[in-house]
Order: C-alpha cells, then structure tokens, then sequence
C-alpha cells in the first residue's frame, strides 16, 4: 500500500513539475526563440540544464522551508504529501482551465498550510516571513520597474532595439575539414552581443525557475522521507523537461499574447528584476511567484514611462495645488514611434511569437535620435493604447488569490476528515 501512494505521490509531483515547466520554458525563452536567436529543442535543452543547476543549488533552501519548516517533517506522512501535492496540482488545472497562470508556489504554499491548522503545527513565524515577502516582493519589482522605466528605459530603446532573424545568427561553415560555426551573411559582431544577451537573460530566468520550483513538486515527498533531495530535484526537473519539451512549444507560439505591446528590450528588464527578486528569496528559503514579481515589474515599467511628462516638482505642485493628476499610463511602453515621426518601432514580444513583426536583419540597432529630458515629453506623445485590458488584468489577480485559497481550503477539509 505504501508503494502505491509513493507511485501516486511521485505521479502527482510529475503532473505539478510538467506544467510547470510547460509555461516557464515560454516566459524565459519566448524572447530568443521569437528573434530567432535560438530553436524551440535547444531553448528545451538550456531550460532544462539551468532549472537543474538552480533546483540543485538555490533551490534546495526552499525545500528546506517547504519541507519541513511551515510544518514539521514530522506531519509530512505520505498521505498527506499526497493529499498537499494533489490540491497544488487541482488549483493549477483550475488556473490553467480559465486560461490564467497561477503562482505555483502560492498555491504549494496554500495546501501544505491547510495541513498545518488541522494539526495545529503551523509555524507562524516562518509563515509572517513568507507572506511579508508575498507583499514586499511584488512592490519592490513594481518601483525598480518605475525608476527604470522613468530613467533608464528610453534611453536603452534610443540606443538599442531588438529585431528578428530570419535565417538565425549562426551558420556551420563546411568549407574546412571541420565545420565550424560562422555568423550568417548580413550578421555582424554587434548581433552576436544582442543575441548573447538575450540568450543569457533567458538562461537566467530558467535558473531562477528551478531554484524557485522545484520544492512546490517534491516537497511534501522530500518532508515524509519518502525520496531524498537529490531524488526530488531530479524528478521535479525532469517533469519540467518534459514540459519544456512538449507543451512550451506552444507556449513558446504563443507568449506574446497577453503581452503584445511589450517590447524585447522591455521584456529583457522586466526578467532580469524580476528573476533577481526571485533568486535571492529562494536563497533565502522563501518560496515566492515569477509571474507575479514580473506583473508587477511590467506595470511599474510603464508607469515609470508615462511619467516622464512631468518632473518630479510639477507632480508635487500639480497634487498640492489640487490641479489633478498627470496622466500616467503603462500603455507608455507600447510600441513608441512610427506614426508622430520618431524612429519605427521595434518588434514586439507578441510580434515574434506569431510571425507578425516585420523582417529585421539585426537584434541590435543604435538610432541616434535624442531623448527628451523628463518634463519636455508631452502626454499624447506617449502611446495611449493599454498595455493591460483591465478585465484580463482582474481575472489575474483574482486567480492569484483564488488558487491558493482553493488550495488551502481543500486541504484544510481534507485533513480534517483524515486526522
């Protein structure tokens, strides 16, 4: 009987591991396959090596914590490792029906604290840090979005955009007795950095994915003494391969769709602040959401945008004075140029994932057209369609909350029958 729970247990953590590595390949490496930078098998291959080295490095932390301090190792039986690992994949089949990304680790978090109120072994400081990290995280994202977005953002797009290549970068040359890689004709060394960086930032992004998610598969498994560790790192990344390999494929045609107006560039901030964040909380032993620090970062970034229209001084002056409030939008960080005049626009996330974006020789282009200074921008010539719809915005939000509370819920009356 034990050996079919374990098979069960195992079963549930692979189901939890495969989605997640199903939508996470196509968040951290839907801008390289989109420019062309890199294939859908090799963005596979490099998602799965570096969720490895992060769940077999950082990652083990929030094992730790998941594993046995919100509740003691002890209540971790294989019953309930099954029971917690069975609602933390529910609340994401729920998530996944309507269509909206959950926070796994939210949700991972969710069940296993329904456990700990009907053992009445829940550790409430270890819980107070988590949840304090839950709020701090998504804001710090949120204001490092806007001071990039309002200092440093348009001065990177001045100098720096990212476009498509039709052909890839590199080429095998079979000219020699050996083949070696060259770049393609019209490539030049300023595109091979482009693509390095998009390349790397992706990789990234994958280590960050691993040290934060694998504990949400394995876990409660790893807490009964069911597997070891080193077991569960290797079957939590190994289901997420199996969804790198499989259904991020679609991921991957398909990530720009809630984020079409986003630019490359853009995108490459937003994953950097947001995979920081996350990283160092995982290394700290705190399970916390990508999905939602990135949100955040995104909306941050273009607000920070917007409100370059006005200086620091009008603003304080304008909310003093009663005379309103400027116009602040995250549209701002829709496509900027083309039509007023400016430099076109470069491709967008959404573009490169559906093929739409017009044909681009290089990633890395330098107009040299000026910034303004913050105050001399005006407000309508700041891009005024959203960047978010509001009512999808919503239905985000309130799945983030939702899921975990289903979680929660469900297991707290679970256990409440069983114990």
């Amino acid at each position: 009987m034990v050996s079919v729970l374990l098979l069960v247990g195992i079963a549930v953590a692979v189901f939890v591991g495969y989605n997640i590595g199903g939508s996470s390949t196509g968040v951290a490496f839907g801008p390289a396959v989109g420019s062309r930078i890199t294939g859908k098998t090799l963005a596979a291959v490099l998602f799965t090596g570096f969720a490895l080295l992060g769940g077999w490095t950082v990652g083990r932390e929030v094992v730790t914590t998941m594993g046995g301090e919100i509740v003691p190792s002890s209540q971790f039986t294989l019953v309930a490792s099954v029971v917690v690992l069975f609602f933390t994949g529910l609340s994401l089949l729920i998530s996944n029906l309507f269509g909206v990304p959950a926070s796994t680790s939210m949700t991972a978090v969710g069940a296993i604290v329904g456990l700990g109120v009907v053992t009445d072994s829940l550790n409430e400081t270890v819980m107070f840090g988590i949840v304090s990290a839950w709020i701090v995280a998504p804001l710090v994202a949120f204001w490092a979005g806007v001071v990039i977005g309002r200092y440093i953002y348009p001065h990177l797009n001045a100098r720096i955009s990212f476009g498509r290549l039709e052909n890839g970068l590199l080429r095998l040359d079979r000219s020699g007795t050996i083949p070696r890689p060259v770049l393609q004709e019209g490539a030049t060394t300023r595109d091979l950095v482009g693509a390095a960086v998009v390349l790397l930032v992706a990789c990234y992004n994958a280590f960050s994915a691993g040290a934060s998610n694998v504990a949400n598969a394995v876990a409660p498994l790893i807490g009964s003494n069911a597997i070891t560790v080193e077991q569960g790192v290797l079957i939590a990344v190994g289901a997420m391969a199996i969804g790198a390999f499989t259904i991020a494929r679609r991921t991957l045609d398909t990530v720009g769709d809630g984020i079409t107006d986003l630019p490359i560039l853009a995108a490459i901030l937003v994953s950097l602040v947001a995979a920081t964040i996350i990283t160092i909380l995982s290394n700290l032993g705190i399970p916390a959401s990508l999905a939602v620090s990135m949100t955040s970062c995104i909306i941050g970034l273009g607000w920070g945008r917007s409100s370059r229209s006005v200086t620091l001084t009008d603003a304080a002056g304008s909310a003093i004075e009663g005379e309103g409030r400027p116009d602040f939008s995250v549209s701002a960080l829709a496509a900027e140029g083309g039509d007023d005049g400016g430099p076109p626009a470069g491709p967008t996330v959404g573009d490169l994932a559906t093929a739409e974006a017009p044909t681009g020789s290089s990633p890395a282009a330098a107009p040299s057209e000026g910034v303004p200074k913050i105050g001399e921008e005006e407000p309508e010539e700041l891009p005024t369609d959203d960047l978010f719809d509001a009512a999808a915005t919503g239905r985000i939000v309130t799945m983030w909350l939702l899921t975990p509370t289903v979680s929660a819920l469900g297991s707290y009356l679970v256990f409440l029958l069983i114990f």
